[in-house]
This record gives structure tokens, sequence and C-alpha cells, in this order.
């Protein structure tokens, strides 16, 4: 599928992929200059850019949120990938099952699942539901997948794909295990929520389940440029939003939980195509990737316990940043703890996870990355101040991270199909 302005914005990669990279995170329009980790606040006005450059580290400070305790911490100055895997059609999300089985499940664009266990890949997808996913691929496709917790006791799993009605709409649906657990089956589908898409990119797909054991969706705001409907910011509906639903009440298809602020599935808005987000495991703390438009990339965050009617500014602030009218004001928004600037081939924030896994040295860092570049960069934070650094610079085209049983983080490769686990040297 031809999409102009983000070809702009690939000139740095090899023309003969580029028109294999119009993920969901991939952002529209051209942008220039060096990519920068921004000194933002946490809401309200905000401050220019500032920090590092792509080829170094440097800081970003935030307010809001608890303090987690303890000494301050060290951030790390570099990582390694291993390739532990290989062979994915296009993957776009990783997870585990919290059942102790050790599996890693991974995404495929195209409608599979598949999962590693014990270092091998499964012969046998554990989901095939191509027939029923949008198949132009672009930013469409099967996005995401979440197990419940008590899984699999709760004998069942969520999924997020756009489906081939109309443009291509978006569609969360309950899945049920077979007799087999390592095979789920096709014919228990249950679709709980469906989102009519008035464009076929800017999707979001993210699932997850938060410590509150509610189901958390990630929306995209329906696509075309510049969020032509301004559904961003329209709290009447459910495009350019971090949704909030309530689906292990036996409630049919869902509840809307207490303390949704709009007394419907919102629970924050103002964004444009949010790109992974997650849970820290530890303080249940949610970190956010909204991908850019023209020119910024941003880290959002709610310290756990809070977040509810959060305004993320989109489509009147892109990041800290004015987007359409240079004298806007940012009051009343929440401003990006970490942001970038496009440029040296940055132009797609990918959304990761704190590190909790064995490796002291990344031990309460959040790791992230950018989808055309394949740069890493490292977020920590202390009381109200954040500091960030560059990690690495890769050739990869990263699509996704994800979180094993123990807390070790994984990327994978869009284009090459690899899935790495992230270590120290």
């Amino acid at each position: 599928m031809e999409q102009p302005k983000q070809l702009q914005r690939f000139n740095p990669i090899n023309a003969a992929v580029i028109l294999l990279l119009s993920l969901a995170l991939t952002a529209c329009g051209g942008g220039g200059g060096g990519s920068t980790v921004s000194n933002s606040t946490g809401s309200g006005g905000s401050s220019g850019s500032g920090g590092t450059s792509g080829s170094g580290s440097g800081g970003s400070t935030g307010s809001g949120g608890s303090t987690t305790g303890g000494s301050s911490p060290v951030l790390p100055t570099s990582i390694t990938l291993t390739q532990v895997a290989g062979g994915f059609n296009h993957p776009v999300a990783i997870t585990n099952a919290g059942d102790g089985s050790g599996r890693l499940f991974v995404v495929e664009q195209g409608g599979t699942i598949k999962f590693i266990r014990n270092g091998a890949v499964s012969a046998t997808p554990f989901l095939n539901i191509s027939s029923l996913v949008t198949p132009t691929g672009g930013e469409q496709g099967l996005l995401g997948l979440a197990f419940p917790p008590g899984f699999p006791t709760r004998n069942s799993f969520y999924v997020d794909y756009t489906n081939r009605t109309g443009i291509g709409n978006t569609v969360v649906a309950r899945f049920a295990l077979s007799s087999n657990p390592d095979s789920a089956d096709p014919a228990t589908r249950s679709e709980l929520l469906t989102i009519t898409q008035p464009f076929p990119n800017h999707n979001g797909g993210q699932l997850a389940f938060g410590p509150d054991n509610l189901l958390y969706i990630g929306s995209g705001d329906g696509g075309s440029s510049g969020d032509p409907f301004g559904n961003g910011q329209n709290r009447t509906v459910l495009l350019g939003k971090l949704l909030r639903i309530d689906v292990l009440s036996g409630a049919v298809p869902y509840a809307i939980p207490t303390g949704n602020p709009f007394a419907n599935e919102i629970w924050t808005y103002g964004l444009r195509n949010p790109w992974r987000f997650s849970f820290d495991r530890t303080t249940g703390d949610l970190y956010l990737a909204d991908v850019g438009e023209n020119k910024v990339e941003e880290i959002d965050f709610q310290p756990a316990g809070s977040g509810a009617g959060a305004n993320y500014g989109w489509n009147v602030m892109e990041g800290s940043s004015c987007f359409a009218n240079p004298s806007c004001s940012s009051a009343g928004f929440t401003l990006p703890v970490a942001e970038y600037q496009h440029g040296n081939g940055d132009c797609a924030v990918t959304g990761g996870y704190v590190y909790r896994g064995s490796v002291t040295a990344l031990q309460g860092t959040y790791l992230y990355g950018d989808f055309c570049s394949g740069r890493i960069w490292a977020l920590q934070r202390t009381g109200t101040t954040w500091q960030g650094a560059l990690l690495t610079d890769t050739t990869l085209s990263i699509s996704t991270f994800g979180e094993d049983e123990s807390g070790e983080l994984y990327l994978a490769d869009y284009v090459g199909g690899g899935l790495y686990h992230i270590s120290t040297p």
C-alpha cells in the first residue's frame, strides 16, 4: 500500500524494503534534524528540546507520580542483543502467558500466533486467524495479544486485529484453548468490541492487563494525517485513546469499570497512535509510547493508581510542542516524560518495558526504540526526575518489545523476522 508521506521519512533505509515498513507505528509526514531527548514537565507547560543527540546520551526530566524509594539508579551505558529465534513473518508483538510454561508468544501481523519453548519455535501455530484479518498488511492485521491473570484456569485469551469489513475495522475478541494447551480453538471466537476505522492507518492494537486485572486497549486516532476528524480530543469516540474494560466480571460482552472518568470505555485520551504500552510488573506504573506526526516521538507515563482522564494533547500538541497552531496552550495536557526529534533516521517510536529480569545493571530501566533507525534508549525515574541515554544503534526494524515470565526482555525485527534477547556486555 502506497503511503507517500511515510516513504519520505524512510529515506535513510534501503528502498527495497520500504514497502514492508508501514506498520501501525509508522508516522506520516517528513521531518529532519537530529534525534534528541527533551526536557519536559509531566503536565502543563513545556520546555524546549534538549539533552542528547542520536549518537550520545542525555537526560530528561519530568514531574508527577509516586517515588519508588531506594537509592538513585545508575543508568546503563550499553546492552547486547542475542538472537534466540528467527523465521517470523512480520512479528508485531511478544508476550508470555504467565502460566509457568516458559512459552514466549510471538504475534505475526498476517494473523498467526506462534510460541517459543526451550529455544524452539512451535511447528504449528498456537492460533491462525489469517482468514479473518485484513489481508493488505500495511498498518493493519493481527496486532495484539493478552493473556488474563490466572491463565490457563481462565481458559481464554484476547487479541486485537483489523477485520475484512469496510476499510478494516478494529476487533477485540476472545478465544479459548482447545483440548491441547498448545493450541487455541478458532471456533470459540467471541467479538467483544468493534471500532469502525475511517482510514487504514493508526490502528494501535496493543492489549495488556493492568495490575487492576482490567484489560487496557491502545486505539489510534483513525488515521490519515493530522487527525482530520479530531478524534484524539473527542471523548465520545474510542479512537485516539487508551481504553479500559472489565472482561473478567462475567458481564457480556464486558463491563465499564468503576473509575473510568467518562463513564464509558475511555481511560485516557489525546493519543495519535499508541504503539506499545506496558505496566512495570514491580510498581504498576504505566509507560506508553505514542508515535508522532512530523517532528516528535514521545513516551508518556502514569504512576500506579493514577491517570484517569489524562489528556496527552494530540492533535493540539505533538509531544511537548504545538502541532497545528504555533500559539497553542499546553494547559490541561499531560506532557511526555521523554521525547526525541525526527532526524538521523529516527521517525517512529516503539514502546518497551521496565526491565525486571536477572541483570542488575538494567534493573528498573525502561527500554524503548525507534522502528526506523533501530536505536534503543534507556529511561529511568528517580522521584520526579527522569534521565535517559542512548544504549545502542542497530540495523533492526524494531517493531515490538516483549517480556517473559521471569522479567527478561526481548525485541523483534519486523523485516528480518528475528527475536533477540536483551542483556548487557
